[in-house]
C-alpha cells in the first residue's frame, strides 16, 4: 500500500466526499478515485459505500485505524531525520578503556543533557576489536588510536596522548636492557595500540620479546602494577588521575614512542542517524571548540 493512497483514503473518511478529499490534498477527484480503487484491489475488500453519500464500510473502518498508525509512524520518522534540534533512538559507541574512563564522561554527560531521549550503549575494547565491530555494523562510532585509512569511514582527531612507562617504584631513567629483559609487562589484550608501543619500547632497547600478561580492565592492571607485578605503558593523563589512588610512578618515554592520537571513527556522514549526527556535533564543540556544521574528514 502506498502512503499516498492511505492519505487520500483518510481524507475521504474525514470529509465524506471524494471531491472534498481531492480539494483538501490539492489533487483531482479522478486521482482520489483511482487510489481508493487500488487499495480495494490490494485488500480484496470494498472500503467505501459510493451510493447515498460516501461512507466507510466495515472493512474501511478496520483499515482506518491501521492507516492512522502507519502514517503517524511515517511522519515521526521524517520529523526525526529532518529535525536539526533534537534526536532520539539509539547511539552505540565503542572506546578504548582509558578513553572511556577519563576522556568521555564529560562529553557523554553533555550529550545526554541535550538529548535525553537517546539511549546510549557503551562498550570498551582494544583498537583492533573496535574497528572490527564498526565495520560489522555493531557500533555507530569508535574511539581508537591512530584512526583508519578507508574510503567508507571518516576519522576525527580528538585527543592527543603522551604514553608513559608505569611502575610500582620511582624511576629516574628507563630501565636497562637487562632489567627489561627479565621484567613482566601488563597490557590490554591483543589488538591494543598501547601494547604495540610496549613492543616499540622493547625493540628500541634491543629486546625482541618479554612476558606479557593480558588484562581486561584498567583498575586490575594498575592494581597489579602497584603490587610490583610488572610494568605497563599508558597515557600520562590516565596515570596521573590514578597515581595517588594506586601509589604508582611513571617515567616519560621518547616522543617517537610516547605520542599517539585518539580518533573518533564513523561511517560516511550521509549514513548517520540523527543521534550520531548530534553526538558528533557535541564532540566537536566540547573537544575542538569547532562549529557543529563540520564533518569528520
Amino acid at each position: 500500500m502506498q502512503l499516498k493512497s492511505l492519505r487520500l483514503f483518510m481524507a475521504v473518511a474525514e470529509t465524506g466526499s471524494f471531491i472534498a478529499a481531492a480539494k483538501q490534498l490539492h489533487t483531482v477527484q479522478s486521482n482520489v478515485t483511482t487510489h481508493i480503487k487500488k487499495l480495494e484491489e490490494e485488500l480484496g475488500a470494498q472500503l467505501v459505500h459510493r451510493t447515498g453519500g460516501v461512507r466507510l464500510t466495515s472493512a474501511g473502518q478496520a483499515l482506518l485505524d491501521y492507516a492512522k498508525r502507519m502514517l503517524a509512524t511515517h511522519d515521526e520518522a521524517l520529523a526525526l531525520f529532518k529535525s536539526q534540534e533534537s534526536a532520539s533512538g539509539q547511539l552505540r559507541l565503542g572506546a578504548m578503556e582509558t578513553t572511556m574512563a577519563l576522556r568521555l564522561p564529560p562529553i557523554l554527560a553533555a550529550y545526554h543533557a541535550n538529548y535525553p531521549e537517546v539511549d546510549m550503549t557503551l562498550s570498551t575494547g582494544p583498537t583492533a576489536t573496535l574497528i572490527e565491530q564498526l565495520m560489522a555494523g555493531q557500533v555507530d562510532g569508535v574511539f581508537v588510536a591512530g584512526g583508519i585509512d578507508h574510503h567508507r569511514y571518516r576519522s576525527l582527531n580528538v585527543f592527543s596522548e603522551q604514553l608513559v612507562l608505569v611502575s610500582s617504584i620511582p624511576m629516574t631513567s628507563i630501565p636497562s636492557s637487562e632489567e627489561l629483559l627479565s621484567a613482566t609487562f601488563l597490557a590490554f589484550r591483543q589488538g591494543c595500540s598501547y601494547r604495540q608501543r610496549i613492543e616499540l619500547l622493547l625493540a628500541s632497547q634491543g629486546i625482541n620479546a618479554v612476558r606479557v600478561f593480558e588484562f581486561g580492565t584498567l583498575d586490575a592492571m594498575l592494581g597489579c602494577v602497584a603490587a610490583g607485578m610488572g610494568y605497563t605503558v599508558l597515557p600520562r593523563v590516565t596515570v596521573v588521575a590514578h597515581q595517588h589512588r594506586f601509589g604508582i610512578h611513571y617515567m616519560e618515554l621518547p616522543s617517537s614512542i610516547a605520542n599517539i592520537d585518539t580518533y573518533f571513527v564513523t561511517s560516511e556522514p550521509a549514513t548517520w542517524s540523527p543521534a550520531l549526527a548530534r553526538f558528533t556535533e557535541t564532540l566537536r564543540t566540547k573537544v575542538l571548540g569547532a562549529s557543529p556544521q563540520h564533518e569528520p574528514s
